[in-house]
């Protein structure tokens, strides 16, 4: 597949039309009430910090969202425990104070599902790695949503993140992306993601009844959906995998 990788900030006028290419994410994986507030500023506040691919009929089959950050600013200096959310937070807030960023973060690389198994997800990392170097940054961190975790949703994140190939390379598809990117495994987030929402928003956003008390396996969910029937919620909270890619 041909593709022209560009950023929102070079052609602004592309914005729509990446809002809108369809994606594969489960529904309640974009129900996070971080994520929901300060992903759309990305693109609008940062635009330079948004990849996007367009085969050659034009259509947009891929994007990346990143955040620079100060990781290394008077009291970090370690990757968040709660991952993605708080990166989140964190960028945004040095963005507002005019904090000196040192590091980028990856947020999110999707590809379209008709463009899916073509190998665009590494060729986004790629753009996003090689746009950062371009900006001066030494290093790109990433908090890995692994990909086929949520065929195994019992399994520890820590023994399954380390889980390897007879090649030497991680079991996991999109770690192993990384890894042959020159990514190295940091650390475990266990609370990189929260979705909490009452009964009759998870049966909408699943299909499933959730009326009985204790974890649902839910498809597309990297861990179970903690249910509490008698409180009238359920809980969902995602481990993802911090990984750094030197530039």
């Amino acid at each position: 597949m041909k593709l022209t990788v560009s950023s929102l900030a070079e052609r602004p006028e592309m914005l729509d039309r990446v809002r809108e290419m369809a994606d594969s994410w489960p529904a309640f994986a974009v129900e996070d009430l971080s994520g929901n507030a300060h992903c759309p500023r990305i693109a609008v506040e940062l635009p330079e910090y948004v990849q996007f691919a367009e085969d050659e009929h034009g259509e947009v089959v891929a994007h990346a969202h990143s955040v620079p950050f100060a990781l290394h600013a008077a009291g970090r200096g370690t990757l968040p425990a709660r991952g993605w959310g708080e990166v989140l937070v964190r960028a945004f807030g040095d963005l507002r104070r005019g904090v000196a960023t040192d590091t980028v973060s990856a947020i999110s690389v999707t590809v379209a599902p008709q463009a899916q198994g073509l190998g665009l997800s590494g060729r986004m990392l790629a753009a996003m790695r090689d746009d950062a170097r371009a900006r001066g940054f030494r290093e790109v961190v990433a908090p890995v949503r692994p990909s086929a975790k949520h065929l195994e949703p019992h399994a520890p994140i820590e023994e399954y993140a380390r889980r390897l190939r007879p090649d030497g390379l991680p079991h996991d598809p999109w770690l192993r992306v990384h890894t042959r990117a020159g990514a190295t495994l940091d650390s475990v987030a266990p609370a990189s993601m929260t979705v909490s929402g009452s009964l009759d928003e998870w049966r909408h956003w699943t299909g499933l009844p959730f009326d009985t008390c204790g974890d649902v396996e839910v498809p597309g969910a990297l861990v179970p959906v903690r249910c509490e029937p008698e409180r009238g919620y359920a809980v969902y909270v995602e481990p993802n995998v911090w990984t750094r890619h030197p530039l």
